[in-house]
């Protein structure tokens, strides 16, 4: 009798354990599912998408940060990760001319391509290249300035499309990737309010820029481009053009030059020997500087350097 009490135990206790084994394992599948591969075109897509994406992502940048990218030439590298993609977060507007040819070399039938200056409100700079679409535009991008990501609030709608496409890719994480798209807004939202508090301050909020990467950032912080160096992406300006900016600093009193780490130095150096203005180095892209490896720290370091270089001058 107590043999066969052992035995139905046993029997139980084996089922038991087979039942735990078998839970254990498709929990355990269901936890390593491979994270989501998606390439971006620039550093800030990177630092979005792994804000949001957490852990179910894995993410590469095709540029690092010092590089130009309007210029940026494909390496095969980046071929072969973008042919291993499910998802390609792009700026759009033309700024990366050379996205369209990687895609399709690519030939990936799985790859979705977002775009995620959509629903922006673009600003259009007088004389810039880039208030017409540029010839690797998308068919119906309406021109504008690219550099859309140096202003937060358009931070936050390039955020929401690339939680929606994360949503869409992988439904079964669609709370964790809301969650933690409300985390960083609010993170963004605090540090916009700290910055604007800090420009508000300013008796003097005008400066030259090296290239035509700094309307959002300056409209949104209440600051002022008075002119531009390079007024088009890739080509070298006039000497007359450098002689009507020496002579408007000069006249004007424009204590500073904003420049860019990706940029060469040449052109704002001989501004600034010739006017005394102050050159200050900042970047378009995290990585761009040290302690600018996230956006939030990128946008921090951008608006304090200005400001200190203002308040300097002034």
């Amino acid at each position: 009798m107590l043999s066969l009490t052992y035995q139905r135990m046993g029997g139980i206790g084996f089922s038991l354990l087979a039942l735990a084994t078998c839970t254990l394992f498709f929990a355990r599948t269901t936890e390593a599912r491979d994270p989501i591969p998606i390439v971006v075109t620039i550093p800030v897509l990177k630092d979005l998408t792994e804000q949001v994406g957490g852990p179910f992502v894995q993410v590469k940048s095709l540029l690092s940060g010092y590089e130009n990218e309007h210029t940026y030439s494909p390496k095969p590298s980046d071929l072969v990760a973008v042919r291993k993609a499910q998802l390609l977060f792009e700026v759009g507007l033309g700024l990366e001319i050379w996205v369209a040819s990687l895609v399709k070399n690519a030939g990936s039938a799985r790859l979705r391509v977002i775009t995620t200056s959509q629903d922006v409100e673009l600003l259009h700079d007088d004389g810039d290249a880039h208030d017409e679409p540029h010839p690797g535009a998308h068919p119906g991008e309406s021109g504008g300035n690219p550099h859309i990501w140096l202003d937060p609030v358009n931070v936050a709608t390039m955020l929401r499309h690339i939680t929606q496409a994360l949503i869409a890719v992988d439904p079964a994480h669609a709370t964790d990737f809301q969650a933690n798209q409300a985390i960083y807004l609010q993170r963004l939202e605090q540090l916009q309010q700290e910055l604007m508090m800090r420009t508000q301050r300013l008796s003097d909020r005008r400066f030259i820029a090296h290239h035509p990467a700094w309307p959002y950032l300056a409209k949104r912080f209440n600051l002022e481009i008075v002119d531009t160096i390079h007024t088009q992406s890739g080509t070298e300006p006039s000497a007359l053009h450098l002689q009507q900016l020496i002579a408007k600093i000069n006249t004007q009193h424009i204590r500073v030059i904003a420049s860019e780490i990706q940029l060469s130095q040449r052109l704002p150096e001989l501004l600034s020997r010739d006017t005394k203005a102050r050159v200050v180095v900042l970047t378009t892209m995290p990585g761009g500087m040290p302690g600018t490896e996230s956006y939030l720290d990128m946008l921090r370091y951008n608006v304090l350097q200005l400001v200190n270089a203002l308040e300097s001058t002034s």
